[in-house]
């Protein structure tokens, strides 16, 4: 019985690395595309990027020590060959406004604010849809819960810019109840208003799909045994229905993600917040190609790791992905 148990738990550890593998890889190569991606598309576009970057009425001398300082040239294979080493060294050489800093130090000063509105609107819009969603289908509201549906559908019908200058005029500058998030002594209140407003959309999704998801649970029988053994509502949702559910929730927190960062890069803007959005707009106003290209290769990083995550916590959830 014992060698039986040992060999079970090592096939399971076997699995966990070979799907752990196979998702680094896989991560790895949607990074490599979407690099790819990006060295295309600011090279074979129509234009001089050495012209742009300058105007077009800069002597050819400067374009050319521009064209050098930029690795432009050399051949394509040879740029994309130095474009892949930087990725790997973190090197993409310094940024054209600020020749001092590197590129990828700038993109690391400004990750850091970016990282905390994203994860805190997951967290936030994560967890407000969970409970708006077992709301929707427990017993703990009872005619509430149609309401607390419509709301969660409105929500999540309604664009982002359609109400957050909206609902920042009302709190921060009519009532003052919040302050203005893109205040530099906003400090954590700020963060926690921008970080809600951005909440909103992911947890109306977050909600939609819980509800379904707890719908399509309602009646399966593990549910009944549970609750003929005595488990509260609550325990019954949330221990035996809501790990079952959590597949789908998982993959719509995903992919939300893509949404988010879009959301986060719009709020930075609105709000004059720092952070990877306004780099990469700044980057973009400015030309600055190596600033551009490292902040959304750190992007696209930051988005394929969450989705990592989201995959592996899915497999620990779902009880039916722990087979022997």
């Amino acid at each position: 019985m014992v060698r039986a148990a040992s060999s079970r738990w090592i096939g399971r550890i076997g699995r966990a690395v070979a799907q752990g593998a196979a998702r680094a890889a896989a991560s790895l190569g949607v990074l490599l595309a979407l690099a790819t991606l990006v060295f295309l598309a600011l090279r074979l576009l129509p234009g001089d990027p050495a012209a742009l970057i300058l105007g077009d009425e800069a002597p050819e001398s400067a374009r050319r020590v521009l064209r050098a300082r930029l690795g432009l040239d050399v051949s394509l294979a040879q740029q994309y060959a130095r474009f892949v080493w930087g990725l790997l060294t973190l090197d993409l050489g310094p940024s054209l406004a600020r020749p001092a800093s590197p590129a990828f130090h700038l993109v690391g000063e400004a990750l850091g604010p970016t990282a905390e509105l994203a994860f805190g609107s997951v967290a936030l819009g994560s967890l407000g849809g969970l409970l708006a969603g077992l709301g929707c289908v427990g017993p703990w509201l009872g005619r509430g819960r149609e309401a607390l549906h419509s709301l969660v559908l409105t929500v999540s019908s309604v664009p982002l810019l359609a109400f957050a200058p909206l609902v920042t005029w009302l709190l921060a500058v009519r009532l003052r109840w919040v302050p203005l998030p893109g205040d530099p002594d906003s400090g954590l209140a700020g963060l926690l208003f921008a970080a809600g407003l951005l909440a909103l959309p992911l947890g109306a999704q977050v909600a939609r799909i819980t509800r379904a998801s707890l719908l399509d649970e309602a009646r399966a029988q593990y549910l009944t045994v549970a609750r003929a053994k005595g488990a509260s509502p609550a325990r019954a949702w949330l221990l035996h229905a809501l790990p079952v559910a959590s597949a789908p929730i998982l993959v719509v927190i995903a992919a939300q993600l893509g949404a988010l960062l879009g959301g986060a890069v719009v709020l930075e803007r609105l709000f004059e917040r720092p952070g990877l959005g306004s780099l990469m707009l700044l980057a973009y106003a400015t030309r600055d190609l190596p600033v551009l290209e490292a902040a959304v290769v750190a992007a696209g990083m930051l988005f394929v790791v969450v989705q990592a995550m989201a995959g592996l916590l899915e497999s620990l959830l779902d009880p039916r992905g722990r087979q022997a």
